[in-house]
């Protein structure tokens, strides 16, 4: 039986921190953290340009880190769902509208779930993360990834969700509001993940 061996990186090469590229960019976070770290492509461009500089000058890791969103509570257990389906879309989608459903029950307004209308929306949150094996522990003031204004129109989306007359058009405005802040997520944002450092 053949004997496999450990890959090492060549001597005198910055060791290559990607995980994924798409649908989400996941890459080896060079610091301690025991958090996923979350940042636009732009600034984590920038971080992995000093990675490379602090490397050449002989050292570790990263000095210093431009902005950037840690992931914890809620939110920390969304990206661990999505980091456990990073390379199959589909669920990663599915996922993401879960944290859509959860976001509804505790963060948004809206006048059918006053109804018992509610036990359609608990039944379906109860399914899915049964069926996905994701779940939220902790303070859950947050699931829902943080986006840009500038990306998002976060007033938008609820105003779309107040609206709803039915449980089946709050149930697509979730799907539609989640699968495009999917798709920003994924066009805009870089994800580092926790690590010991350098």
């Amino acid at each position: 039986m053949a004997k496999v061996l450990p890959f090492q990186e060549r001597p005198g090469r910055l060791p290559d921190n990607l995980i994924t590229l798409k649908p989400f960019e996941f890459r080896r976070a060079g610091w301690e953290s025991a958090y996923h770290v979350q940042m636009l492509k732009s600034q984590a461009e920038r971080l992995e340009k000093h990675r490379k500089q602090v490397f050449e000058k002989g050292g570790s890791g990263v000095w210093h880190l431009p902005p950037h969103f840690v992931l914890r509570g809620g939110m920390g257990s969304t990206i661990r769902g999505l980091y456990h389906f990073r390379e199959n879309e589909v669920s990663m989608r599915e996922v993401y509208y879960l944290a859509g459903l959860v976001d509804c029950m505790i963060n948004r307004v809206s006048p059918i779930l006053r109804t018992a209308h509610i036990d359609e929306l608990y039944g379906k949150v109860t399914t899915l993360k049964h069926i996905l094996n994701v779940n939220w522990y902790g303070s859950i003031d947050h699931v829902l990834l943080p986006l840009d204004t500038l990306c998002f129109n976060d007033v938008a989306y609820r105003e779309t969700l107040s609206g709803a007359m039915s449980m089946k058009a709050l149930f697509r405005s979730i799907r539609e509001g989640t699968d495009e802040m999917f798709d920003i997520l994924s066009l805009e944002y870089c994800f580092y993940t926790p690590s010991r450092g350098g």
